[in-house]
């Protein structure tokens, strides 16, 4: 038998369900004001990589040394063979070690 769903519960995620499309659909119609090319059509493009370098980064440092060796390795694997799913399965790999290895 399944359990009584509340009907706060229903609601509250209705409200974020429609916050998130609204969200979604405002920045869909906003983008559509924006330049298509100049310095600001850059910017634009420079974002993607710029916010994995500010999500990536903390992660590392968190790490401390181990961190920084994984993500060079992770780099170096990625630079030579590119494939990534094996640079990153190897990043991984060298965090998950250290992390057994040193407690």
């Amino acid at each position: 038998m399944l359990p009584r769903l509340e009907t706060q519960v229903v609601l509250a995620i209705a409200l974020a369900a429609l916050v998130t499309y609204s969200l979604r659909l405002g920045g869909l119609l906003l983008s559509a004001r924006f330049p298509r090319t100049g310095r600001f059509r850059q910017g634009m493009n420079a974002l993607p990589g710029s916010l994995l370098f500010a999500l990536v980064v903390p992660s590392i440092v968190a790490e401390g040394t181990w961190g920084i060796v994984a993500a060079g390795l992770t780099a170096a694997v990625m630079l030579r063979s590119r494939n990534t799913l094996f640079a990153m399965l190897l990043g991984m790999a060298v965090v998950f070690a250290a992390r057994r290895l040193t407690l």
